[in-house]
């Protein structure tokens, strides 16, 4: 079951992806896992990544900035403020985000990366490419979203 935060990951991190301006090279089965090139490879597509998100950001802060409370009507101010929350709490995912992706940069530079921090297998290609920023298997992951859930229901 994805999260809200989850979604906003897998839609930024496939239009990141989209855009990914490297030689056309993605990472293979065929090939040692983790390797140099692959290393290389999620590093660049992270660093990308985080650039886009910071960019928006400044963008929504300069925004901000420019259209402080330029409406005289109450209801059109009050519309405006919403809207400007909406945007800010989105901006907050996206820090959050960003704190993700330090941390998944972090494990590259420690050798860590792609490997489930629950089970210590390999995290599939497939995946780190859809979420670079994951940190357990898709099969850890459900079970620790099943062990959450009923948690919660507790």
């Amino acid at each position: 079951m994805a999260t809200a935060i989850d979604r906003i990951d897998s839609v930024a991190g496939r239009r990141m992806a989209a855009n990914d301006a490297d030689d056309g090279y993605r990472p293979g089965p065929d090939e040692a896992f983790m390797n140099e090139r692959q290393l290389a490879y999620f590093r660049r597509k992270l660093l990308a990544w985080k650039d886009a998100l910071l960019r928006e950001s400044m963008g929504t802060l300069s925004q901000l900035q420019v259209d402080s409370n330029r409406e005289a009507d109450l209801s059109d101010r009050a519309s405006s403020e919403t809207d400007w929350s909406i945007e800010l709490r989105t901006r907050d995912r996206q820090r959050k985000l960003v704190s993700k992706i330090d941390s998944a940069l972090r494990r590259i530079d420690e050798g860590e990366y792609g490997y489930c921090e629950v089970t210590g297998e390999p995290i599939s290609l497939g995946r780190l490419e859809a979420r670079p920023i994951a940190t357990m298997t898709l099969e850890a992951q459900e079970r620790h979203e099943r062990n959450e859930k009923v948690s919660r229901d507790d």
